[in-house]
């Protein structure tokens, strides 16, 4: 487990470096945890139990409407935080599904242990802060990009921010996170260099 934590204590640094006692009060908190492929970790309707950081694999958060229409919202991998964190701060039950599409290993900590690192150690209540303001910031970009970008656009601005995300994520999970009709989502890949 030390070098799982020790991917977690990396990314940490690269947010809001801890000093060495609150990083081990922070580490003290996590647990190994494991999915299987199109497994749901978190449903629709549960509450968000977990602050995961994941390890291995690829997941999405998604949202069904009443239509039964899909809208895949994020995708997490490794290195990076995953879960249902608006439920999970706000104690309410998930709107969204929380879903592994390939068989994922993470680090998962129970959130009332995270509340009571942040309000015992307030460094480490500013390195969360500092994480929620980052995705807040990149949440609002994507925002931008859905109403105002044209399908190209948008497919190019994620080849930008993601060069790699082609080779992770499966084009029909992409093709609905861009809003982009698969077929269309085939051609721009086809009409645009890569």
């Amino acid at each position: 487990m030390q070098d799982q934590l020790l991917q977690l204590r990396q990314l940490i640094q690269a947010v809001y470096p801890l000093p060495d006692a609150d990083w081990h009060a922070f580490a003290g908190i996590w647990q190994p945890f494991s999915a299987k492929r199109k497994e749901i970790i978190t449903a629709a309707g549960e509450r968000e139990k977990y602050l995961y950081f994941v390890l291995e694999g690829l997941q999405r958060v998604y949202y069904y409407d009443e239509q039964d229409r899909e809208a895949t919202l994020v995708f997490t991998y490794a290195p990076s935080f995953g879960g249902v964190l608006d439920a999970m701060m706000l104690r309410q039950p998930s709107r969204y599904t929380y879903e592994t599409l390939t068989p994922s290993v993470f680090l998962r900590a129970l959130y009332p242990e995270v509340e009571a690192i942040m309000k015992s150690r307030p460094v480490v209540e500013t390195m969360v802060r500092m994480g929620v303001t980052h995705a807040l910031s990149g949440l609002l970009e994507r925002l931008a990009e859905i109403q105002c970008y044209s399908s190209e656009d948008k497919f190019r601005k994620l080849l930008h921010r993601s060069p790699h995300i082609l080779q992770l994520v499966p084009h029909k999970y992409l093709a609905n996170y861009l809003g982009i009709d698969p077929t269309n989502f085939s051609k721009l890949i086809n009409k645009i260099r890569i």
